[in-house]
């Protein structure tokens, strides 16, 4: 079975929960923006198309000066006719008036819509890239199988000795308990011997076989790839390359 220690101390994870936090606050706070945008964004539209005048009332008003008046003359006749007339035009123009102001805002609609859409993606896509620069640069996470002497850091998986695995779980539980492991100490707890009985190089040989072990692979697994038939590469883009 799987004995997982996190190398992680309260700072980090106080750290982990305020970065939580922000994204919770960032989001709510774009939320809250969005909404905003959509209430201004109808109140504006509903004011302008309300604003309209209504054309109905020049005619109703034309026609009842028509009723109420008794006009004999040609002339005045005409007149009405062509007030009716102009209402009717009014009238036509304010109906596609109305529906201009209705199209746009169905098409602002969709703007809003579209940006909100691109801006979350990008959020998204931004913390997926955070998270994996996180991943490959530093461990998140550490799980010791003594079965098979492997490590799974993060979600890759190292084969090491037996020594470099109890090296490891030794530094694993000090950094449980926030302390500190001297050559000394280390020698002193792999030995079963007391501190003034070891020797401080055997300790730092420890250390040096696990960083060896371990770093060699590391770097194998996320830097220096090899490939069958063809030779090794840097696993990284070209773009990123500086040679100063």
């Amino acid at each position: 079975s799987w004995a997982k220690c996190r190398p992680v101390t309260c700072p980090q994870e106080r750290k982990a929960l305020v970065h939580f936090s922000f994204v919770i606050k960032k989001n709510q706070v774009l939320r809250v923006a969005l909404g905003l945008v959509t209430i201004g964004i109808l109140a504006l539209f509903s004011w302008l198309f309300f604003k309209l005048p209504d054309p109905t009332i020049f005619n109703a008003n034309v026609e009842r000066i028509f009723v109420e008046t008794d006009f004999t003359s040609q002339t005045e006749i005409r007149l009405l006719e062509v007030l009716a007339a102009s209402g009717s035009l009014f009238e036509s123009s304010l109906q596609l008036q109305s529906q201009v102001i209705v199209t746009l805002m169905l098409l602002t609609f969709a703007l809003v819509i579209v940006s909100a859409g691109l801006l979350a993606a990008n959020l998204s896509m931004r913390q997926h890239i955070k998270e994996f620069k996180s991943r490959a640069l530093r461990a998140n996470a550490i799980a010791i199988r003594r079965e098979d002497n492997s490590v799974l850091i993060n979600d890759d998986r190292f084969s090491l000795t037996r020594s470099n695995i109890d090296t490891l779980a030794l530094f694993l539980e000090a950094r449980m308990d926030a302390d500190y492991l001297t050559a000394i100490d280390l020698e002193a707890l792999m030995s079963g011997k007391s501190p003034h009985d070891c020797d401080e190089a055997a300790g730092v040989m420890r250390i040096k076989r696990l960083r060896d072990a371990l770093g060699n692979q590391i770097i194998s697994e996320l830097l220096v790839k090899h490939v069958p038939g063809k030779g090794y590469f840097l696993d990284i883009p070209k773009d990123q390359i500086k040679l100063e």
